[in-house]
């Protein structure tokens, strides 16, 4: 649970705000409804609301989903709009260590690439939390 917290808040959040978005525009429907003489029909209420609702999502959910999770594959993938400039720093200090360490070089930056999991071709996290690279 506890590496997942983001996505179980974001979820609490959207169940409570769904939730409380069609309580409230059951109170409101029925409000109308009184106000024009006319008996509360759920099947009527749930159109409107499903339309509303659905409305909404379009123009901002969907709208930031596909910002969230677009922009994340297309930086997970390497895009060149995307990309940033690791590459080429990574290369500096690989030939820094492979000045300074000379033949144990290779086998440094293999073990630094494996703690930090770079190997693949894909940075993935977590990778500080064990002990240092010893020379």
């Amino acid at each position: 649970m506890k590496r997942y917290a983001y996505g179980w808040i974001t979820i609490l959040f959207f169940l409570f705000s769904i939730v409380g978005h069609w309580l409230f525009g059951w109170y409101a429907y029925v409000d109308e409804a009184v106000q024009h003489g006319q008996p509360a029909q759920f099947s009527q209420f749930a159109i409107e609301m499903g339309r509303d609702t659905f409305e909404n999502w379009q123009s901002e959910f969907l709208q930031l989903l596909w910002q969230v999770i677009g922009l994340a594959y297309f930086l997970y993938v390497g895009s060149p709009a995307s990309k940033e400039n690791d590459d080429r720093m990574e290369a500096k200090v690989d030939m820094l260590l492979r000045l300074q360490a000379g033949e144990k070089a290779d086998r440094i930056i293999a073990r630094l690439d494996e703690q930090y999991m770079r190997t693949g071709g894909h940075a993935k996290p977590h990778g500080h939390e064990r002990r240092p690279v010893t020379i």
